[in-house]
């Protein structure tokens, strides 16, 4: 007899049984990485649909405070999924990627966002995904890079080419999770340099979470700093804080 992927699905859910990121219930051979009632409610951002849209607003505030003086800015785009916040249990889906090792489901869910960009006539000249890049030791550490996971997923609905090893990171810093604003700011000033110009029509940088913007914003100034004023730069994240 031969196995569908459905029977397949089933027999390994008995042996291993996947549960519900968000709630913890067992998933049916249907399911993927939430149950349907989870599913049902993420709390979508809808953010990819405008240009102008809160995340965008708030990361082009940050930029404008970096802005060297005389010198032009375009306003920046920005995507996001979903929503973060401390007391939702929706905050297992970045956090299943960035600290559990749980690639599969970042893969998921950056392609349903990449899904909903592609839709958009804003994202469609998108050429290039540059990943926030981790630290070597940090990278090391933790296996991979988990923004580098959101990228490919994000460069391939896209159709953009992935670019892995063009942004680097010269030094490693402090963790951003205990810091305010200002402080995240200074932590990485400086921090990011991309190894080459290459051509390019509009670059999206990517990140696991947008929390303030400084990390998004000094790899901005970096790649703004090497490719000129003539390139588009945008950002896109799996989660956007939610105050």
């Amino acid at each position: 007899m031969l196995l569908t992927c459905g029977m397949i699905r089933e027999l390994t859910d008995l042996v291993m049984p996947r549960e519900c990121l968000v709630c913890g219930t067992q998933l049916g051979a249907q399911e993927e990485h939430l149950c349907l009632w989870c599913a049902a409610e993420l709390p979508l951002t809808f953010y990819w649909e405008r240009r102008h849209n809160p995340m965008a607003d708030e990361f082009n505030a940050v930029l404008e405070r970096l802005r060297p003086e005389g010198e032009p800015m375009e306003y920046a785009g920005a995507a996001a999924l979903l929503f973060y916040h401390h007391e939702n249990p929706y905050k297992q889906i970045p956090q299943a990627l960035k600290y559990g090792g749980n690639r599969a489901a970042g893969l998921f869910f950056a392609r349903q966002l990449g899904r909903y960009m592609a839709a958009q006539p804003h994202w469609a000249d998108v050429d290039t995904v540059l990943p926030v890049p981790l630290h070597w030791w940090r990278k090391w550490q933790r296996g991979y890079n988990q923004a580098e996971v959101i990228a490919s997923a994000l460069a391939w609905e896209l159709g953009a080419r992935l670019r892995t090893d063009a942004l680097l990171r010269v030094k490693r810093t402090r963790s951003q999770t205990t810091l305010d604003a200002d402080a995240r700011l200074q932590n990485v000033r400086g921090v990011f340099a991309l190894r080459h110009a290459f051509p390019a029509q509009h670059v999206l940088l990517v990140d696991d979470t947008f929390t303030t913007g400084a990390t998004l914003s000094a790899c901005y100034y970096a790649v703004r700093e090497a490719l000129g004023p003539s390139v588009r730069i945008s950002i896109a994240t799996l989660a956007v804080v939610e105050a």
